[in-house]
């Protein structure tokens, strides 16, 4: 049994023992959040929400926050000697699905 869930206007598919990478999340490592914002369930048959699924959730827990590679961003006009360097580095958290409650 798998589920779509919506977290913060992105899209991630959960399923019961995995670990979904999403945006940061305010909280400490092993705080458990819940997501109401079901958009699909597939089980023994496809529930499609409209927009969401009444009554379905998915329960997670928080297993680590971490940071993505480095990306750089460097822009450059060829003979106007404009060069600019700069780093990112974007934050996410990691979650662990431990239950889908479906309807």
């Amino acid at each position: 049994m798998y589920a779509v869930v919506e977290v913060q206007g992105k899209q991630y598919r959960a399923e019961k023992g995995a670990t979904i990478r999403v945006d940061r999340i305010e909280g400490d490592k092993g705080a458990k959040v819940d997501f109401d914002s079901v958009l699909l369930l597939s089980g023994d048959a496809v529930k499609v929400g409209s927009p969401y699924v009444e009554g379905a959730s998915v329960k997670t827990v928080i297993a680590d926050q971490t940071k993505g590679d480095k990306i750089i961003v460097f822009k450059y006009k060829a003979k106007k000697d404009y060069r600019r360097k700069h780093g990112h580095r974007e934050k996410y958290t990691l979650l662990m699905v431990e239950e889908i409650v479906g309807a």
